[in-house]
């Protein structure tokens, strides 16, 4: 009688406890640089004429450093709500193959999973990922859930207390969304496959600064540069 090779032991499953209090741990670093960032926010978004309550509810509901201070940095500008409206959905579209990636790895119907996709950022997005392209749900939730509270509280300390903080440009202020930016466009030159995308929305951006209205060349390099990831993924595709 031929003898069958015992089953092997079963994959252990992460808890799902552990698993969000280890996405916490792991979130904590980017929660305090979201928290300045989302501090400088408060108080710029209350200088070009948002209330407290404005800038403080859009951090909660949009939750996207790129996305908030292109909006304001067009409406400082003199751009109009439409020019900002429709920068900050280009800056937010990279969560819609990011959010289509997770979502086999979530739970429950359509309702369901598109209520859990909403903790799709970033950071929580990269760390969450596992072996076979499946993401840790649960390390998810607990990355960005310390990294949401981090960025709604500090938007609040800067709207609400602005005049206590002091003059933006004498604390500097006023060059994180600049640099912001700057830094965004460094970390895709250094990625070999969307370093052209990133340089040609730059050299755009910079080209239009001088004569076109405020809010153009951040919506002429989204674009661009929206076009030319879409044209990458349908090559590679």
């Amino acid at each position: 009688m031929q003898e069958t090779a015992p089953d092997p032991p079963p994959v252990a499953q992460p808890v799902p406890r552990e698993s969000f209090r280890a996405g916490m741990r792991a979130g904590l670093p980017f929660a305090a640089v979201g928290f300045i960032l989302s501090l400088s926010f408060g108080v710029l978004a209350r200088e070009v004429g948002f209330s407290a309550l404005g800038a403080i509810v859009m951090s909660a509901i949009v939750h996207a450093g790129s996305a908030q201070f292109a909006a304001i940095s067009i409406l400082a500008g003199g751009g109009g709500a439409v020019a900002a409206t429709t920068a900050a959905a280009l800056m937010n579209s990279r969560f819609l193959p990011m959010c289509a990636s997770v979502a086999p790895s979530l739970a429950g119907g359509w309702a369901r999973r598109a209520v859990q996709g909403q903790a799709v950022v970033d950071p929580s997005w990269a760390m969450a990922r596992r072996a076979g392209g499946r993401f840790d749900r649960h390390f998810l939730f607990g990355a960005t859930a310390v990294q949401y509270v981090a960025f709604v509280s500090g938007t609040a300390v800067g709207a609400l207390g602005g005049s206590v903080i002091g003059d933006i440009e004498a604390l500097g202020l006023d060059a994180v969304y600049p640099a912001f930016f700057l830094t965004l466009l460094l970390a895709e030159l250094r990625d070999r496959r969307s370093r052209l995308v990133a340089l040609a929305g730059g050299m755009i951006a910079l080209a239009l600064v001088p004569f076109s209205p405020a809010g153009i060349p951040v919506l002429a390099a989204s674009a661009a540069a929206f076009a030319g990831l879409a044209r990458r993924h349908r090559v590679s595709g």
